[in-house]
């Protein structure tokens, strides 16, 4: 947010920078260089005494006049030749000279001016030229009035927009927090502002945006939650009717196919339970977090897993730490990716786990056939499985893998997954420290 308001202020001081440049080239362009019209008006003492004693002498009497001059101030005057003159200046000056005109130097405090055009002062007078040297010409002193002139200009234009930018960025960030709050899972949060606050319409809009989306994330939970309790009745009852209809069978191919179904209802029980469990990881209000040591937790994981021919290495170092969770669902997470590794896992699993100044990353390796690349984002999709030919065999449902980014997601966390040095599949949790 600072960054829009950073760029919107260099625009401004760019734009404003800009403008000086445009207004002084083109009063330059339209009338005359403003450098010259400023040393002009400091040189105007000098250029009325030349132009209103010196030059209204006769003839005859022009340069005694001049010489008068030369002992009372302090600007040296000497007579040059034309053509020297002429050389040293660029094209438009000299047309300016050549024409009896006035041409200021202001670089260098001076000024040159022809004594005549048609040699009338004296001898000679037409081919040669004043040069009047050390005029009060103070340019620095000049830039440094313009430029303050600019600096308020640039100050009063600033400070309305700075006092109308603030109430523009105290609103954006007011939003900014709410859509963070509202993201990270509480539905409740809204923008709190006044009609009168410049970003009160997209507010509104924002909180008519959320009150959409917490209707119909609220109604998708309990239409799921329902759906799922409702299926458990007749599950229980089929159950029932399963294991009388076993009881009583005596042709044996029968009876397999009552453990069949069987076999079904439970997968399908099982399948109500991982819905059920689902629909209560959409809101953090579900997160019962305290002070919990990981290592012990994390050891506690490798032992809730069912039997496998797999070796389960644990590198759990014992200064982990404390971390604000909740054990329950950080456990259900953790033992999720173990119950993944060992489905497709060939000998081989490790739990390992490290902590740094800034975040505790816990590690699932297994040494199976990995997952590839372009499908690692996919499998934490709910219902995703990436070799469909083996879902009898491996079991699931496609959502332990969603439960845990969930769940590691209610804890301000992340889980990726990586190549494993193993050779299968590396899963990473990363909870901030």
């Amino acid at each position: 947010m600072n960054r829009i308001f950073f760029r919107f202020f260099v625009l401004v001081m760019l734009s404003i920078t800009g403008a000086t440049f445009v207004i002084y080239f083109a009063f330059s362009r339209l009338f005359g260089d403003p450098l010259d019209d400023i040393a002009r008006r400091q040189a105007a003492a000098q250029i009325f005494l030349l132009e209103q004693y010196v030059d209204k002498a006769p003839s005859d009497e022009w340069l005694t006049r001049l010489n008068n001059v030369r002992v009372v101030s302090n600007v040296r005057y000497d007579l040059v030749p034309l053509a020297e003159v002429r050389a040293a200046l660029a094209s438009g000056r000299r047309a300016a000279l050549d024409r009896g005109e006035i041409v200021l130097d202001p670089a260098n405090r001076s000024f040159w001016r022809r004594v005549d055009l048609e040699g009338e002062r004296y001898i000679g007078s037409h081919e040669e030229v004043l040069h009047a040297q050390n005029l009060p010409i103070d340019i620095d002193q000049a830039l440094k009035m313009e430029a303050l002139r600019y600096v308020i200009v640039a100050v009063a234009l600033l400070v309305p927009i700075a006092l109308w930018s603030r109430s523009h960025w105290q609103g954006l960030q007011a939003l900014s927090r709410v859509a963070d709050e509202f993201g990270s899972g509480k539905l409740t949060a809204r923008a709190q502002m006044k009609p009168s606050d410049t970003a009160y319409p997209l507010a509104e809009r924002i909180n008519h945006m959320a009150d959409r989306i917490e209707d119909l994330l609220e109604a998708q939970k309990s239409l799921l939650h329902s759906v799922s309790h409702e299926l458990r009745t007749p599950i229980a009852r089929l159950e029932f009717g399963l294991e009388l209809l076993d009881a009583r069978a005596k042709d044996p191919d029968l009876s397999k196919r009552v453990k069949a179904m069987e076999g079904d209802l439970r997968e399908l029980n099982a399948l109500v339970g991982e819905l059920l469990d689902m629909s209560k990881l959409d809101s953090a209000r579900n997160l019962q977090a305290a002070p919990t040591e990981l290592a012990p937790l994390l050891r506690e994981c490798t032992q809730m897993l069912p039997p496998s021919p797999h070796a389960l290495d644990c590198t759990v170092a014992d200064d982990l730490g404390e971390l604000e969770l909740d054990p329950r669902l950080l456990a259900r997470a953790v033992c999720n990716l173990l119950r993944n590794a060992q489905k497709y896992a060939t000998g081989r699993i490790l739990l390992s786990a490290s902590r740094t100044a800034n975040a505790v990353e816990i590690v699932v390796d297994d040494d199976g056939p990995g997952i590839p690349v372009d499908e690692r984002d996919k499998v934490f999709e709910p219902f995703y499985r990436l070799d469909r030919s083996r879902d009898r065999a491996t079991g699931g449902f496609g959502l332990g893998l969603s439960i845990t980014r969930k769940a590691v997601a209610l804890h301000g966390g992340a889980v990726r997954v990586d190549s494993s040095p193993l050779g299968g599949a590396r899963f990473v949790i990363t909870l901030p420290a």
